[in-house]
């Protein structure tokens, strides 16, 4: 069996409530690097399960090492933007903008972002709202658009979605704040 049909048939198996074998598989990646690429192929998977956790995997990976990611910029930012599915959705949210971006990325990502603030996911609303305000903040540039959409998400969402909000509020507006916050996300 090749490495790639060894890790994705990992993440094969039950449906989208588990996280099957995601630590398993992270511990692995973490030991071989180059078994990355493979998750990335996991994304654009047929099955959704193994393009759930291929997600999964990649962002539990990129939350300590966010250069694994880089090679697959383009990849991600194109997928965020296509992707119907919820559990791609709220993992490009937490990964996108842990990538060095320029300014036409951070646009389009800006904009995919805004789109997912109209999924009927709270889960993937919650994450788009972090995504824009993790970009402004990395940016500095918080335009008045991301504060008005957290602002209108922080009175009107989900009881999770209006706590998030009133944080991310919060960060946007306090310089002390957009300052820890951005060093968290650039790390």
């Amino acid at each position: 069996m090749s490495p790639l049909a060894k890790i994705l048939s990992k993440l094969r198996g039950g449906d989208r409530r588990s996280i099957g074998k995601v630590g398993e598989v992270v511990s692995a990646v973490r030991k071989k690097p180059d078994l990355f690429n493979d998750l990335v192929t996991g994304l654009f998977d047929e099955d959704p399960v193994v393009r759930m956790r291929a997600a999964d995997a990649m962002e539990k990976i990129s939350s300590d090492n966010p250069e694994f990611l880089r090679p697959f910029k383009g990849k991600l930012i194109r997928l965020a933007k296509v992707t119907q599915q919820q559990e791609l959705r709220w993992h490009m949210a937490q990964m996108i903008p842990r990538l060095k971006l320029t300014p036409k990325e951070t646009a389009a990502a800006t904009e995919i972002f805004f789109e997912y603030l109209e999924d009927k996911s709270k889960i993937v609303v919650t994450f788009a709202m972090q995504a824009l305000a993790d970009l402004a903040i990395k940016e500095a540039d918080v335009s008045t658009r991301v504060i008005r959409a957290i602002e209108k998400l922080a009175q009107t969402g989900s009881p999770a979605i209006q706590s998030r909000g009133k944080k991310l509020r919060m960060q946007l507006k306090n310089p002390s704040q957009k300052n820890k916050r951005a060093e968290t996300v650039q790390k």
